[in-house]
Formats: structure tokens, sequence, C-alpha cells
């Protein structure tokens, strides 16, 4: 998580000097969107307002909600773990990538199995397994974790994996990962900075993917088969 602090308060740093550039009237901006970024961008926001004097208002709404307070000029900056679909291509924003993230898949802690392929993966969220012995572990049925229509993780992770089943659909990152360190049973997705909490009651594990591990090493690299780029959008 450190490093991509650091990559997100220097993204912050020009974006908001960006957005104050009409003036220095300016007395707070505002950035709305990912869950995923939230964190970061508060701590971004706090070093940015110890040098400006500026106050940045952060908020986490999904990356759609995010899009759409830019696109109609009730936030300055848009953060988002996802890029623009199709709809919003032709909203005027300008998109600055400011970190590389992983998505982790996460299981419980208790839960044997270490390792899924994107097949494997593919196939649960799409009902077709429905089952851990399936897949190397337990005879126990598999609680599928999801994330709502608004979250950019959610896209990122449809596009790469792709999915169609009925699942627990959950509005944030810190959500998922509680639910799955209470079910033996559960599988869900964050991004990987989120994997090692604060709380020592919510322990996860996240779970190799192709037998290569979720790492900051693997995922710039690129083994790592499922990860995505971070946007701000002014």
């Amino acid at each position: 998580m450190r490093k991509i602090v650091s990559v997100l308060s220097a993204a912050v740093l020009t974006l908001t000097l960006c957005a104050c550039s009409s003036g220095s009237s300016t007395s707070s901006i505002t950035v709305a969107g990912s869950t995923t970024c939230l964190p970061i961008a508060e701590i971004a926001a706090e070093g940015f307002k110890e040098e400006t004097g500026i106050d940045v208002l952060v908020s986490g709404l999904g990356s759609s909600a995010g899009i759409e307070a830019v696109s109609a000029g009730t936030a300055d900056i848009a953060s988002s773990s996802r890029g623009l679909n199709a709809d919003e291509q032709d909203l005027g924003l300008t998109p600055i990538v400011i970190a590389h993230d992983g998505i982790a898949v996460i299981v419980n802690e208790d839960n044997p199995v270490d390792n899924l392929s994107t097949e494997q993966l593919r196939d649960i969220y799409a009902g077709k397994i429905t089952n851990w012995k399936e897949v190397g572990g337990e005879d126990l049925r598999i609680q599928v974790i999801n994330r709502d229509e608004a979250s950019g993780t959610r896209e990122a992770f449809r596009t790469i994996v792709m999915f169609d089943r009925r699942s627990a659909v959950l509005s944030g990152t810190g959500q998922v990962r509680d639910v799955v360190s209470r079910s033996r049973g559960a599988i869900g997705y964050i991004s990987l900075g989120f994997v090692d909490g604060l709380n020592a009651k919510t322990s996860v594990k996240a779970v190799s993917v192709n037998h290569v591990e979720a790492s900051e090493k693997t995922v710039a690299s690129g083994g790592y088969p499922i990860s995505r780029d971070l946007y701000f959008f002014v």
C-alpha cells in the first residue's frame, strides 16, 4: 500500500493544482468515486492540505458515481478503479493513470484452497462450480461475493474473469473483506492493497491465480493475470 500511496499523493497534488488553475480563491476541492482509492486519496488529501492550505473533500461513492459527479460538475475529480465505458467516452473527461493495481481473489483463511485458475474462477462466478471440493477443497458450498454495479473493481473483474451467477452483492471493499473473513465457504475480490487489514478479526487470504501469487512484484511485472489501472478523471 505504501508505494501506491506515494503515487497517489503526487497525482493528487498535480490534479488539484490543475483544478485550482482558474484562480486562487478556491477554498476546497472535491474528489468522489472509488472505494478502492478512498483511503489512499484521503492520505494524499491531508498532504495536499498541509502544502497548500486547501481542503480536499474525499468520498467513496463508487467509480461510476464519481465519474457521473465530475461530468455533472458536482465534483472536481473522480477517482476510479476502471477506465471509461462506452457510454462515458463522450463526457469530455481527461483520464490520468495514478497506479497499477492487482485484484486479489480472497477466501477465508481456513479454506485449504491456495490456487485457482482463471478458468476455475470463471466457472465459479458463472455458477458451473458450486462446491469447493470441485477445485481441491473441502465439501462445502461456495458462497460467491460480488460488488455492486457502481463498482469499478466489479467492472474490471468482470472484464477479465466474466460472470453471470446470482450472488451476494456488497457495496464496498471493507464489506467484502469482512464477509469473507467470517464465512468459511466465501470467495470475493478486492484490491491487493486491502488484503492485509488492520483488524486481526477480519483476516482473509489471497489465492494464487494460475499459480501466480498476488503481490506487488507480480502485478508490476505483469505476471499476475487480474490487474487494472486506477484513474483520476477531470
